[in-house]
């Protein structure tokens, strides 16, 4: 059996216990069990089994029990169990991915004496407090260099410990809870473990590990609670199926909904996911659109701009003045870099494409060091000889490591860039971080978004990058399970829609969220879902915008007429109820909307164009054109309404008109159409052969073929009759095309 046929089988047994259909999902789990060849999880099926049979037994025959409900439970508790292990030794024999190597070669080094290891990182800690007390000779600081790197492994066997950890045990629950809160481990520590019981628990569900990482969110350290937070919901995500049978994880739920710090960082963090979607929107925007367009700016960058003195004092100031004369080659550049700078304050990870091909530094072969918070404390950092002991020569590291911008896993390859740089260079890059340093003290002052990040919103931003970088750029990342290709439809899972439906400021506002970002389906039916509680003519509207975007015109439709009954909105919402009608292919009443909103709104051109259009599908032509010429009235300089004039003339038979508005067409540039369009109008003048030229002409352009033209001819053929073709000429005309396209 292959591991992804394994995976869906699983799945299956998984879907099956949650609908409370245990015979089916036996059948199935049976069928993995012989493939493990494990005599004791076959056993452990056969008691489960005939416990089960038991219960239907006592149950068909009468029999009042009333701890039913809970011996039901504890079985499709105790099956899920079961579905798991089985999973999971399964996994171990077929699994090829780097989670699952990494965890046959840590068989060797679980721990096996937490006693010890605890004595050992105490006496560490308070080691290195009495160091901080005093100076040293080299060859303490030789000592206690290596010291740091013994103990920053015993982090690391703790992280994997527990990550490979299948249920955690007495003893490991009593050492995490120890570990957690000890007040000389430090926050990165810390927050490593927390990472460490996420990926445990995303590989291998217990109980106690989700109630761990409740425990851990009340750390008084935002960056370990936060970490600790994120842990949760992924996890609780994760296996939403089976939550509803874990009563105690429902009942510390329960509990934390009531704090509002919970109910805000859930907010933050479920927004930051729905946000890592538009990473690699960003990613390709930024590769295909803004660097191509950069790269062809920069042989005028010399001549435009002194680059020597960008080196010097010009590199302090906060903008240059020629920025925008350069720009003007690329009007567009611009613009798209200031919608990624908006996008960046708002918390879109824009980094991505610049620091993904920065990840191949030696310290990123080590797993854990992807999640470890940038800290100077960390070895590689510490001891690298870019910091030596003078406070001024670690000041870079420590503006590195207070950057907003820049999550953990990017200061990192940030920081192993610049190790080899030249000094000139090093000290522009700090120079370069404390403008950004003073740059975010005045958008403090100014009370600008990236001011009301507050800490907690900045690491779970850097957080879930780190975590977005590991699933999406390591060179094995495809061994694991990629978190960021879940839909994040929250308001679909059976513990969070709970929580939603009880706070609508939470479900509103990632309502809007999603609507902001162009996920209209998601919007829709969080729309929906707060419409049942509170009716509001804004929401009615945003709804009908979603089903009109998504292509479903009649609920749209019918939401806009609803919103018309408010006063509220009447243009936009009259403007809305015509898009509607003629899609749905009703022009004679999106005439009729759109002439209502034209009372409010007079010299709109939108508007007038329009109504032109539903005029001219009713074949209301003269009245069509009057439309049209209103257009050219007000927008004298608009080409495009010579289009449809031209057309309009045509078919009410004002030829001269129809051709004086063609030549212009024809002068300027000319499509497919327009030149057909201008051979019937020489054709219907008398001008057979103009007529011929200007057809060979529209086949000969290249968005045209032959085919294509003969269609669009036979279509526009019975206007040419009643504007005194002779019909019987068409095949001659037509014959006489097919010789000047052969030759």
């Amino acid at each position: 059996m292959q591991e992804r046929e394994v995976k869906v089988k699983y799945e299956n047994i998984c879907s099956l216990l949650s609908a409370r259909k245990l015979k089916p999902a036996f059948d199935l789990l049976e069928q993995l069990i012989v493939f493990t060849g494990l005599a004791e999880l076959h056993e452990k099926y056969i008691t489960l089994e005939q416990n089960y049979r038991y219960m239907l037994k006592y149950t068909v025959e009468g029999i009042t029990d009333p701890e039913r409900q809970n011996i039901y439970e504890h079985l499709l508790i105790s099956t899920f169990e079961l579905a798991d292990n089985c999973f999971e030794n399964l996994r171990l024999k077929t699994s090829q991915s780097i989670e699952y190597q990494k965890k046959k070669g840590f068989a060797k080094h679980y721990i096996t004496d937490f006693g010890q290891l605890g004595s050992e990182l105490e006496k560490f800690y308070i080691q290195k407090e009495l160091h901080s007390l005093h100076d040293s000779s080299e060859e303490t600081k030789k000592n206690r260099r290596l010291e740091e790197e013994i103990h920053l492994q015993k982090i690391f066997t703790i992280f994997y410990h527990i990550w490979f950890t299948d249920r955690l045990t007495g003893d490991e629950l009593q050492f995490l809870e120890t570990f957690m809160k000890n007040e000389s481990v430090p926050y990165h520590e810390k927050s490593l473990v927390v990472t460490g019981l996420t990926l445990s628990l995303m590989r291998y569900f217990d109980e106690h590990k989700i109630i761990m990482l409740f425990n851990t969110f009340e750390d008084p350290s935002e960056e370990v609670s936060q970490r600790a937070l994120i842990g949760l919901i992924i996890g609780i995500y994760h296996y939403d199926q089976r939550m509803p049978f874990y009563h105690a994880i429902l009942g510390r739920l329960t509990i934390f909904i009531e704090d509002l710090r919970f109910r805000s960082n859930l907010e933050k963090i479920i927004l930051q996911f729905i946000r890592s979607k538009e990473t690699e929107k960003i990613k390709r925007k930024l590769e295909d659109e803004i660097f191509p367009e950069m790269l062809k700016l920069s042989p005028n960058l010399r001549n435009k701009l002194s680059i020597e003195n960008l080196l010097g004092e010009g590199m302090t100031e906060d903008k240059n003045p020629e920025w925008k004369e350069i720009l003007k080659d690329s009007p567009g550049l611009l613009g798209k870099m200031e919608e990624l700078t908006e996008m960046q304050l708002e918390g879109a990870d824009v980094f991505l494409s610049s620091f993904s091909m920065l990840k191949h530094f030696p310290f990123f072969s080590e797993i854990a060091n992807w999640f470890v918070p940038f800290t100077p404390d960390h070895p590689e950092i510490k001891n690298n000889p870019i910091n030596k002991d003078e406070p001024e020569d670690q000041a870079l590291t420590k503006l590195i490591m207070k950057s907003p911008m820049l999550c953990n896993s990017d200061k990192y390859s940030f920081f192993f860039s610049i190790t080899n740089i030249p000094p000139d260079y090093k000290q522009m890059v700090e120079e370069s971080l404390n403008a950004e340093a003073e740059q975010l003290e005045d958008f403090a002052k100014e009370g600008s978004l990236l001011a009301k990040l507050n800490k907690s919103e900045i690491i779970i931003n850097h957080y879930i990058r780190d975590l977005y970088r590991f699933y999406k750029i390591h060179p094995q990342h495809e061994g694991f399970e990629d978190i960021f290709a879940w839909k994040f439809d929250f308001h679909h899972k059976f513990v969070f829609s709970k929580i939603l439906k009880e706070d609508l400021k939470i479900q509103r506002n990632i309502a809007e969220f999603n609507f902001s970002k162009n996920y209209f389906v998601e919007a829709a039916e969080l729309f929906e879902l707060i419409l049942q509680t509170k009716e509001e003519v804004e929401l009615v509207q945003k709804l009908a915008y979603c089903y009109q975007k998504m292509g479903d015109y009649k609920k749209a439709l019918d939401l806009y007429l609803k919103a018309d009954l408010f006063d509220q909105n009447k243009l936009w919402n009259y403007k809305k109820i015509a898009l509607c009608y003629r899609n749905l292919k009703k022009p004679a009443k999106a005439l009729e909307y759109y002439q209502l909103a034209d009372v409010l709104d007079t010299d709109n051109l939108s508007l007038q164009v329009s109504i032109g259009q539903c005029q001219m599908e009713l074949k209301q032509y003269e009245e069509a054109l009057k439309s049209y010429f209103k257009v050219e009235y007000l927008a004298p300089g608009d080409k495009k309404v010579w289009r449809p004039i031209g057309w309009c003339s045509f078919l009410v038979g004002k030829i001269a008109q129809a051709e004086k508005y063609y030549e212009r067409l024809i002068s300027d540039f000319p499509n497919k159409f327009d030149l057909m369009n201008m051979g019937h109008v020489q054709w219907c003048l008398g001008n057979r052969k103009f007529a011929l030229d200007f057809y060979k002409r529209s086949i000969n352009d290249g968005d045209n073929t032959e085919k294509d033209f003969m269609e669009a001819f036979e279509e526009d053929l019975p206007s040419l009759v009643v504007h005194g073709v002779d019909l019987d000429d068409v095949p001659i005309m037509m014959d006489q095309l097919r010789y000047f396209l052969a030759n």
